[in-house]
């Protein structure tokens, strides 16, 4: 069961890899910088928060450099794995291009850890089962819910979902 849960992943870190990084005005560009120094320096230190209470970073974005921005604001893609609940770089929104990889053993138990947030901004589900798929659709509390496919980032007309939407811009 756990082979069969995670073998998703390398190939997950093999396509986040290939994600151009560069000034988000040029041609080809998946991911530009963030928005100011502060906000880097956060990413980054809620990245190592998470390696130093336990989670595994199989594709660490942090020490990226962009030719021709050396000095700019760029976060990497970046996946963290064994992300439990209860982690720094799971409770706070992190505001950057990092997925945090949380397991469940059972459908209610995921449900119970996407409800549990209290952010609740969107979540993906990625299964074979069509009753899953409805069943979590129908039961998570979420502003966008993706079933096999990602969520999309939020557009200007998304209204942010729980207390996202309450909280002053902490970037």
């Amino acid at each position: 069961w756990y082979q069969r849960r995670v073998r998703g992943i390398p190939e997950l870190v093999e396509r986040a890899r290939k994600l151009k990084v560069t000034a988000g005005d040029q041609p080809g560009a998946d991911l530009g910088p963030v928005i100011s120094p502060q906000s880097k320096a956060r990413i980054e230190r809620l990245i190592q928060s998470g390696v130093d209470e336990g989670a595994s970073l199989p594709l660490d974005g942090r020490n990226i450099s962009v030719p021709g921005y050396e000095k700019g604001n760029f976060v990497g893609p970046t996946i963290m794995s064994g992300v439990k609940p209860n982690m720094e770089c799971y409770r706070e929104e992190i505001f950057g291009p990092v997925l945090n990889i949380i397991e469940a053993d059972t459908m209610d138990e995921a449900i119970g850890i996407v409800n549990d947030n209290p952010y609740g901004n969107g979540c993906a589900i990625f299964t074979n089962s069509g009753s899953a798929a409805r069943k979590f659709t129908n039961e998570v509390d979420v502003g966008q819910i993706g079933v096999n496919v990602p969520i999309p980032v939020p557009l200007p007309m998304f209204s942010f979902h729980r207390i996202s939407g309450l909280l002053p811009w902490r970037c």
